[in-house]
């Protein structure tokens, strides 16, 4: 192993990150139970008194009203202090840079809901967020002194920014943390997100709508189950019409998701939703499928209606089920990370990171904030795997040796992008 390969986490970072699994951070998206975010993230900073605090503060309210905000975020931000308990911080290295030299690394703190045990055996970290993402977030900072020990540009002729945020799981799509972050100008010309990719570099993210088709009619006792609306049947249907409508390709495919009316056996209900999520790659595909969706439940309750009315037990259903079938888009519109990404294949491969291979599907996560910003190039980058290392499930944790060896890859990234040309935000013009 090459020296340059290795920037060993040290003691203190190993209780920073126990102390961080051990602080419960799942948003009010994901549990009722209080969140201690602002403690994490003071824990955070403390542990890097070389860093200059630029930011620590909740978005403001009116960043949750742009049409685009998940409807679920809309709705809790209607609670007071819904914001309160989810700041978010930024770090600076150095002083204040152009753009062109500049890097932004983005790590979230907050988690899924579900505290684990929180444990370090000097091999393995487990705890919930252990990978995704309180792990990820010690071994950057690691990454970044080792970087700054080994070449006096680094917070020097190149200013570092850590993002540090809230708002990534829930649902929230960073629309109350990564987002407002960006729009306040806090990136660079390389930014890197991360997440688990297997310590491969990849700079892609995609995005997701997700509708909700609703029957919003009456229902019925079972003895006489034609005298009301039955939204089972009527949403058990379009689920499988849905599914054979909406077909998938390498840019896009659907999830149909849950359908709920009911529980019990004697009665028949009346209304009803079923989710379907849509994940795309590209914002044309998004639009494709929204679109798709939109068509496919009209020309489903058309088929409904066909089949239906001659059963008498379903006659006033058929009859009226496109006046009681709506589609309400929960989630749409959000921009996706794709395309050109200017200089940025050049610094990886100087920095020896292995690129995402083209064929394999990407993932969502707080990148798409980054999707067009002039000048920029964007990636996403981190130890461990979603899947294998068992995060937002039972059993989560990450190797130190993934993590020290990611804090080695933003140790190269870092001198690599000190040794690229300087962009600006002109290189990028036709």
């Amino acid at each position: 192993m090459r020296t340059d390969d290795v920037a060993e986490l040290t003691d203190a970072d190993h209780k920073l990150l126990v102390r961080l699994l051990e602080l419960p951070t799942a948003g009010p998206l994901e549990t009722a139970e209080p969140a201690r975010l602002w403690d994490a993230q003071f824990a955070y900073a403390e542990s890097a008194p070389e860093f200059e605090v630029l930011h620590h503060a909740p978005a403001d309210l009116s960043e949750l009203r742009k049409p685009d905000v998940p409807a679920t975020v809309r709705e809790a931000a209607r609670h007071a202090g819904f914001l309160d308990g989810q700041p978010n911080l930024v770090l600076r290295l150095g002083g204040e840079r152009p753009r062109g030299r500049t890097v932004m690394f983005n790590v979230h703190l907050d988690t899924v809901s579900g505290m684990e045990p929180v444990s370090f055996d000097g091999e393995v970290f487990r705890g919930r967020g252990a990978i995704d993402a309180k792990g990820p977030a010690v071994a950057l900072l690691a990454g970044i002194r080792d970087a700054a020990r080994r070449d006096p540009r680094i917070g020097g002729d190149v200013s570092v920014l850590v993002q540090a945020v809230s708002g990534e799981e829930g649902g929230a799509m960073g629309t109350l943390g990564t987002r407002p972050l960006v729009e306040r100008g806090h990136f660079g010309a390389l930014n890197v997100f991360c997440e688990p990719t297997g310590l491969r570099y990849l700079p892609r993210a995609t995005a997701s709508a997700t509708a909700r088709v609703r029957v919003a009619g009456y229902g019925s006792i079972d003895d006489r189950p034609g005298d009301g609306h039955n939204a089972t049947v009527l949403l058990g249907f379009l689920a499988q019409h849905l599914a054979g409508e909406l077909r998938g390709d390498a840019n896009g495919h659907a999830c149909i998701a849950g359908l709920h009316t009911g529980t019990a056996h004697n009665r028949v209900y009346g209304s009803g939703d079923l989710l379907v999520n849509l994940a795309y790659a590209t914002e044309s595909a998004g639009a494709r499928l929204t679109g798709t969706l939109d068509r496919a439940v009209a020309g489903g309750v058309e088929r409904f209606g066909a089949l239906f009315a001659d059963q008498p037990e379903f006659a006033r259903t058929a009859a009226e089920a496109r006046a009681v079938t709506t589609v309400d888009w929960l989630k749409r519109g959000l921009p996706t990370l794709y395309g050109a990404a200017p200089g940025l294949d050049a610094i990886m491969a100087a920095a020896g990171v292995p690129r995402w291979p083209d064929h394999e599907p990407a993932f969502t996560c707080d990148a798409i904030w980054m999707s067009g910003v002039p000048g920029t190039a964007t990636a996403v980058l981190g130890p461990g795997d979603l899947a294998a290392n068992n995060a937002h499930a039972e059993g989560e944790y990450a190797a130190l040796a993934d993590l020290s060896a990611f804090a080695a890859q933003v140790s190269r990234v870092l001198r690599a992008f000190a040794d690229a040309p300087t962009r600006t935000e002109h290189d990028d013009r036709p």
